[in-house]
């Protein structure tokens, strides 16, 4: 066993498992990890970066919400067995308003009857207040992918979130925390953290760090790596019951990945490996804020009876940066579809195209081509180039839009759509959704920071 240098393990093993791959996961997930089988720790993952701008927006209706709602429903379902098994929770479902998440936990635990529960919070991931002061102070918030500085499109800004990595989770556990809920913190940092705190893992090992980075990464997508969204689909049990991933975490800084026994799914080195190469880019440098994960070091085992032992990992010092999530405005769009059947379907639904943008054109209302979206789902869209598209179906589905700045322009393009119906081709239906509206674009601005700028705050209250 590897010697620890700042104190022995707690325990030379721990249960941690995922329960939730994104807002509105399933929630018989963490319900079904918690009820059928042993557990140490029980894991949420409920952030990406189209959800954080939805929080916001939730925030500046109501100061009350920006966070995972279902998580707050998840607790009030799971925490009485949870404080029988001896569970801790630990979740980014605070999003942008972990105090009011908190306070809503609170609220739960209070009307269960329960007493005793320590909630801690992870803050300071938030750094939208923060924008202008930090680019005065050589911050410039460069665009990852075009190099563009951030300061021209400030007054366009909603959400600044730094990915904080699992240090202050551990000092809410060494806090004596029952529930961690954290704002925009990393995937694989929810289940680094358990492991950390247990196993008194020095975090400038960066191996260690490494092992924890790959065990969260695993299983940060839920069900994704016991057999869901699988290419050999036909090949998994009983996938209404599909278990969801568990970890055998030791502390030499080996692991197993597996599930509860009787669950359905199923756990081998290719359906691990699946979710491995999951939004992958360079397989040796993986970038977290613990560490440098190489993920070519992994070594796999498919041991049978839905386990794969997972060791020899390295990993490298971690970068001297944060990666910040920014969402921006950039203007609205409107989309609408309709079902088109019958014979010459396609090119009915061509047809039906033209007709919406030269009727909007008459009323003086034009749209540029770079402005317009037309999708005809059944001809192969998904898989252009790879499969073969069907030559004449019997049915497509048309989505039609557009995008820019005006509103009411692209409001008026919403109202050509039902008309169909009646003064189209033949076959047209699927009308039931009624007139779409335009709706706000909100883009994505990745960007670094350095991390002396970002101060984490941690919290513990008892209930």
């Amino acid at each position: 066993m590897r010697d620890m240098s700042n104190g022995q393990p707690k325990r030379d093993k721990i249960l941690v498992a995922n329960g939730q791959g994104f807002w509105g996961d399933s929630i018989l997930g963490p319900i079904r990890l918690v009820n059928e089988g042993p557990l140490d720790y029980l894991t949420l993952d409920y952030l990406a970066e189209v959800t954080m701008s939805i929080m916001q927006k939730l925030k500046s209706r109501n100061p009350e919400m920006g966070y995972a709602t279902d998580f707050v429903e998840m607790v009030r379902r799971v925490l009485p067995q949870c404080r029988e098994k001896g569970i801790k929770i630990v979740a980014n479902a605070g999003g942008v308003n972990p105090q009011a998440c908190r306070r809503a936990v609170a609220g739960v635990i209070r009307e269960l009857g329960m007493s005793g529960i320590r909630i801690g919070i992870v803050e300071g991931d938030d750094i939208l207040d923060d924008l202008k002061s930090l680019i005065d102070g050589g911050e410039p918030f460069n665009n990852m992918d075009n190099g563009e500085p951030l300061e021209p499109y400030l007054d366009q800004v909603k959400t600044a979130n730094v990915y904080i990595g699992a240090e202050p989770i551990v000092e809410a556990l060494r806090q004596g925390a029952d529930i961690v809920i954290t704002g925009r913190a990393t995937d694989p940092s929810v289940v680094l953290a358990p492991m950390i705190y247990e196993f008194n893992w020095p975090m400038d090992d960066m191996d260690l760090m490494a092992a924890g980075t790959i065990a969260g990464h695993i299983v940060e997508c839920g069900a994704q790596c016991t057999g869901g969204n699988y290419i050999h689909w036909r090949d998994i049990p009983d996938m209404a019951r599909i278990g969801y991933p568990v970890i055998e975490a030791r502390s030499d800084g080996t692991f197993s990945v597996t599930k509860h026994e009787g669950t359905g799914g199923l756990v081998t080195r290719e359906t691990v490996t699946s979710q491995l190469v999951y939004e992958m880019g360079d397989p040796s440098c993986y970038i977290t804020p613990d560490c440098i994960a190489d993920f070519t070091s992994i070594e796999l085992s498919d041991s049978g009876n839905d386990r794969v032992d997972i060791s020899g990992i390295k990993g490298q010092v971690a970068t001297d940066t944060y990666k910040v999530s920014i969402s921006f405005h950039e203007g609205y769009k409107i989309l609408g579809q309709l079902t088109v059947a019958g014979p010459d379907a396609v090119d009915k639904a061509k047809l039906c195209a033209d007709i919406v943008f030269d009727r909007v054109a008459l009323d003086g209302v034009h749209f540029e081509q770079d402005e317009r979206f037309v999708e005809i789902v059944g001809t192969n869209v998904c898989h252009a180039g790879i499969a073969a598209a069907p030559e004449d179906p019997a049915e497509v589905i048309l989505r039609i839009g557009a995008r820019g700045k005006d509103k009411d322009k692209l409001n008026r393009l919403g109202m050509e759509i039902v008309p169909l119906v009646t003064s189209g081709p033949p076959g047209v239906t699927g009308f039931a959704g009624g007139r779409p509206k335009a709706t706000e674009i909100i883009s994505y601005w990745p960007a670094l920071i350095s991390k002396d700028k970002v101060k984490t705050r941690v919290s513990v209250e008892e209930v």
